[in-house]
């Protein structure tokens, strides 16, 4: 059997995209943003040059290697892609996991954010961190101080701009807590709210979010004509943004995570496949990057089990040898239980759904959360107003 994140050289199989801890991942975008701006403490990894003002757009779901296909269609991002480069979102490559990372400048093995399902040892149940849980407090979840605290402690301007929905959301306190929150609901508020916030403080911070891409690729798929008119108006967004925020500003634009569209028979149903049931617990994760909770005493026999199913589908390994990888980052001893006790990343365009339990989220055509380079590959580009 295949060592996990190893390939036979008699395959022709990808090898994982581990992410670039310490180096270039978006812990460190975030890191460095704040030592460009002269927050104390903080390391500038990426070298971003002093600023007093910084501006980063996260577009969820554009990935690297989705904006390459489709230059054409984005020809204000594909300016900047002459001058930017990629960096690894980490893992799983997924919104909860990435946007702590950037709320953070930790991993994913600091911060504690591991996933979009994971098991909460206080209650034994799952805990989706999009929708959260009320009998878990967010702030014990994530105690570490966040980017925005530390720059507002530093007397730098804090501000985020996104929906309304996403201001007091859990994963907002866990991970982004400490900013003055601007909510706006379409592109053009996105770009009005921005500019109003910068031209407050002589010195600040905006993130901008925006979610129709990621929306649009997993309904319609990342491939779909849908995907690259949404692809347009972000391009749009971008470019009004730079365009319009005040001089001097330094404005990034990054994302969360790439996708990959996984047509059907690439897809095994975990509801369905009884060896991938025996010996579960719990299953959490998401299709393409699964934790998988074994009953006490059955973590060999799950691990086995999933790794003789999946084959060649997936990188299987125990969570001892997923921490041992690197595929988290340093795990805080704190959070280590929150990693299933099998880890399953999707290869190639394949997953993992349970079309029974999680029927919504198996219905998806777009997914994202493995170690492919179409999962982990953000843009990180750059503009000087």
């Amino acid at each position: 059997m295949t060592a996990p994140g190893v390939v036979n050289s008699g395959e022709q199989a990808e090898s994982p995209v581990l992410p670039g801890y310490g180096r270039s991942t978006l812990a460190e975008l975030s890191e460095s943003l704040l030592a460009s701006l002269a927050v104390p403490g903080a390391a500038n990894a990426l070298g971003l040059p002093s600023v007093s003002r910084a501006c980063l757009l996260v577009v969820d779901g554009l990935g690297w290697d989705q904006l390459g296909v489709h230059r054409a269609t984005a020809p204000f991002l594909s300016g900047l892609v002459e001058t930017g480069c990629w960096l690894t979102a980490g893992f799983p490559a997924t919104t909860v996991t990435s946007l702590s990372s950037l709320g953070t400048g930790r991993p994913p093995g600091q911060h504690g954010l591991l996933g979009y399902q994971v098991r909460a040892p206080s209650t034994g149940q799952l805990l989706n961190a999009l929708r959260w849980d009320k009998t878990v407090d967010p702030r014990q979840w994530q105690p570490k101080p966040t980017i925005f605290e530390r720059t507002a402690a530093a007397g730098v301007g804090a501000f985020r701009i996104a929906s309304g929905a996403f201001r007091h959301s859990g994963l907002s306190e866990a991970s982004m807590r400490g900013a003055d929150y601007r909510a706006a609901e379409t592109a053009g508020g996105l770009v009005a709210r921005t500019v109003t916030a910068l031209a407050e403080q002589p010195r600040a911070l905006a993130m901008v979010y925006t979610g129709d891409l990621d929306a649009t690729g997993h309904a319609l798929g990342c491939t779909s004509a849908a995907w690259r008119y949404q692809l347009r108006h972000i391009d749009l967004l971008a470019e009004q943004l730079a365009g319009a925020i005040p001089a001097g500003t330094a404005l990034y634009i990054t994302a969360d995570h790439g996708m990959v569209d996984v047509p059907q028979d690439c897809r095994v149903d975990a509801d369905a496949e009884r060896g991938l049931r025996d010996g579960v617990a719990l299953l959490g994760g998401e299709p393409r990057a699964r934790h998988v909770y074994a009953r006490p005493g059955a973590a060999a026999d799950v691990l086995a089990s999933w790794q003789d199913t999946l084959g060649d589908a997936a990188w299987t390994a125990s969570r001892e040898e997923a921490i041992e990888a690197g595929w988290f980052g340093p795990v805080d001893p704190r959070v280590a239980d929150r990693i299933g006790d099998v880890i399953a990343a999707a290869r190639g365009p394949s997953a993992v759904v349970a079309t029974v339990t999680e029927p919504r989220e198996s219905a998806l055509i777009g997914m994202h959360g493995s170690l492919t380079a179409s999962d982990q590959r953000v843009p990180l580009l750059s503009h000087l107003a």
